[in-house]
């Protein structure tokens, strides 16, 4: 299964990003953003159940970012608002077949991923 993302950018810290992730199986997955900054461990940063749109979100970005989809396009969001320095990260779209909850955060949960977007923030 293929996935794609695409929307990293470098922006100034305050402003705001849209990532988007295609696959060409998405029904019935979870979709989770990861990010890994240089000499970090990846880290989950929020995941949506497509059956429901459940959404969970690392407490880092709550009230910052916001995960959505579009099923008829087959398309997870990431919506980034601002954006702090912190912020900037290697990001990933990952899906597995399944529901989200009580694994999304763990990457070795998911057998599908992106080759990843890079967002600088300065």
């Amino acid at each position: 299964v293929q996935v794609v993302e695409s929307g990293g950018d470098s922006v100034q810290a305050g402003g705001s990003l849209r990532l988007s992730c295609v696959t060409a199986t998405y029904s019935g997955h979870c979709m989770g953003w990861f990010r890994q900054a240089p000499g970090k461990e990846r880290e989950g940063v929020a995941a949506i159940n497509t059956v429901d749109s459940r959404t969970y979100y690392a407490d880092s970005v709550k009230g910052r970012f916001t995960i959505s989809q579009d099923n008829a396009k087959n398309t997870a969001y990431l919506q980034m608002n601002s954006l702090l320095p912190e912020d900037t990260a290697m990001y990933y779209c990952a899906a597995d077949l399944g529901g989200c909850a009580g694994r999304w955060f763990r990457s070795a949960e998911y057998k599908y991923w992106g080759q990843g977007t890079q967002v600088t923030v300065s």
